[in-house]
C-alpha cells in the first residue's frame, strides 16, 4: 500500500509571503502545489466572483462561496494526490475561512467549522504556517503588485481583524506553526524548512 501523502498548508494575510514559500517548499518537495480560491475550473469562476471588488456578496453567501471552492479542490486535486502518495503544499486551506470569514465578516466560528467538516470531509493539513506580518508591511509590499487589490485587501482594520484571527487559531491549534514573515526572506525560508522537518518526519 502506497503511504500517504503530507498535507502543509500556508496562512497568513494577504502580502505576508504565502505563495513565495508554498511554491519553494513545494520544488523542494517535489510535491503539488496548489492554491485556494481557484485551483479548478469551478474554483476558478467562483474565485472571479468572490475576489471583484465591485461585486456585493452577503457574508454567509461568500462563506459558502469559498466552501464550494473548497470542496472541489479536496476532491479533485488534493485527496487525491495524498491518496497516491504526493505531498501536497496549499496556499491557504480552512484556517483562510475561519479568519476572513469569522473573524474578519464576524461570521459565526461554529457555524463556519460545521460548513467546512463538510466540505472538506474532516481532512486538516499535517501541518499549517502562519506567516505573520504587521498590516503595514503587507500593504507595502501588495503596492508592488502588478494587480488591482480585491475586495479582501480595501481595509486596514478588516486585516488587523483577520490577522488576529489567525494568531489566534495558531495559539489554539497544536499543528499550527507561526513564523515571522517580516524578516529577511532567507530567515523565513529556514524558520519555515525547520516547523515543517519537526512536524513531518
Amino acid at each position: 500500500m502506497t503511504p500517504r501523502g503530507a498535507f502543509i498548508a500556508f496562512e497568513g494575510i494577504d502580502g505576508c509571503g504565502k505563495t513565495t514559500q508554498a511554491r519553494r517548499v513545494a520544488d523542494a518537495r517535489d510535491a503539488l502545489c496548489t492554491f485556494e480560491p481557484g485551483d479548478t475550473a469551478l474554483g476558478a469562476a467562483l474565485r472571479a466572483v468572490v475576489l471583484d471588488a465591485d461585486m456585493g456578496i452577503d457574508a454567509i453567501a461568500e462563506l459558502l462561496v469559498m466552501a464550494a471552492d473548497r470542496a472541489q479542490h479536496v476532491a479533485e486535486v488534493i485527496e487525491p494526490a495524498l491518496v497516491a502518495g504526493r505531498d501536497v503544499v496549499c496556499d491557504r486551506f480552512s484556517g483562510s475561512t475561519l479568519a476572513y470569514q469569522g473573524h474578519g465578516r464576524r461570521l459565526h466560528l461554529d457555524s463556519i467549522r460545521r460548513v467546512l467538516e463538510v466540505a472538506t470531509g474532516g481532512l486538516e493539513p499535517d501541518v499549517t504556517i502562519l506567516l505573520d506580518c504587521p498590516v503595514g508591511i503587507a500593504r507595502a509590499r501588495r503596492a508592488d503588485r502588478p494587480t488591482e487589490s480585491d475586495r479582501f485587501e480595501i481595509d486596514d482594520s478588516f486585516s488587523e481583524r483577520v490577522r488576529a484571527g489567525f494568531l489566534e487559531l495558531a495559539s489554539a491549534t497544536a499543528s499550527w506553526r507561526v513564523v515571522d514573515a517580516a524578516a529577511p526572506e532567507a530567515s523565513v525560508a529556514r524558520a519555515v524548512d525547520d516547523c515543517i522537518a519537526a512536524a513531518i518526519r
